[in-house]
């Protein structure tokens, strides 16, 4: 070979390894197949109008049936009345859906924190947020502040207590797998073993036939009762949030919206009640519709 074309030689040589090795070298991940981390990218994925819900440009929200006052009114929780249904539209508007695009779904309340798939986007049914539940399904941050009382009938022992310990010894009931049976269990502890009733519509009505002296219900649902369906009962008091073992302990309970384990929709949902909590609109809805929650003395 030539003297004198081996420098042209080797400069080809070295511009067919330079391609290939460009070629080979780690790519920009800028194409459609895996978008680019950046600051925007949560906005994007909780674009109004446009996650990923169960049916395209919906929302599907479950609450159990009957939807009690005052968290709903007439058991009708597409009418936008009552807390927890103002509350469900109000986040549905922040997350970009309008009114018309809400769905209802009946959902019974401990199907709603079993593990396993769901048929709601996300559910609002007085659900208490508690690392037990945690185990099976995602939670929005906290809507409501939650405080559990006792109702007992204007004639019984339990009506005149002024302690826990004056509770221990009455016919105490509950509603399954809520934080009022966790009170009932974890901090009364009566004497004898609670009833337990699979809706509190059944615990109203033990309680006004006399079969139990006393349930435990969150406050807002106390006055509610007392006031419109179970006349002769009152509220004995409420506890204090801080002894509630169910809520963590320490820690304030509060209601948080319910979501499928490891939803995609769980950090858009958060933000969207974080949103409503910051520039009032909770603290509005909670005076508009709970306004009679207070009064009731501490039960220590």
């Amino acid at each position: 070979m030539p003297v004198a074309n081996q420098p042209r030689r080797l400069a080809a040589t070295l511009a067919v390894l330079l391609a290939a090795v460009a070629g080979c070298a780690p790519q920009d991940d800028t194409d459609t197949a895996q978008p680019p981390r950046t600051p925007g990218a949560k906005a994007s994925a909780c674009a109004k109008g446009q996650l990923a819900t169960r049916t395209a440009g919906k929302l599907t929200v479950g609450t159990d049936k009957p939807a009690y006052a005052p968290w709903f009114q007439d058991d009708a929780p597409t009418n936008g009345k009552g807390f927890e249904s103002a509350v469900a539209y109000a986040v549905a508007d922040r997350l970009g859906y309008a009114r018309s695009d809400v769905v209802w779904q009946t959902v019974p309340f401990n199907t709603s924190v079993a593990p396993g798939a769901k048929k709601f986007d996300f559910d609002i049914n007085q659900i208490s947020i508690s690392d037990e539940r945690r185990r099976a399904v995602d939670f929005s941050s906290g809507y409501y502040d939650v405080r559990q009382a006792v109702i007992a009938l204007k004639d019984s022992d339990a009506a005149g207590a002024t302690s826990v310990a004056g509770l221990r010894h009455a016919r105490l009931g509950a509603q399954v797998g809520t934080t009022s049976l966790d009170v009932v269990n974890d901090l009364i502890k009566p004497d004898q073993r609670p009833a337990v009733f699979q809706k509190n519509d059944f615990a109203k009505t033990a309680l006004k036939n006399g079969q139990v002296d006393a349930i435990v219900v969150d406050l807002p649902t106390a006055f509610y009762i007392t006031s419109a369906e179970v006349p002769e009962a009152k509220i004995v008091g409420q506890f204090d949030p801080k002894d509630v073992k169910g809520a963590g302990g320490g820690r304030a309970e509060q209601f948080g919206l319910v979501l499928d384990k490891g939803s995609r929709l769980t950090g858009c949902v958060s933000d969207a009640v974080d949103a409503l909590r910051k520039d009032g609109t909770l603290g509005r809805l909670e005076k508009q519709w709970l306004s009679d929650t207070v009064g009731a003395p501490v039960l220590s």
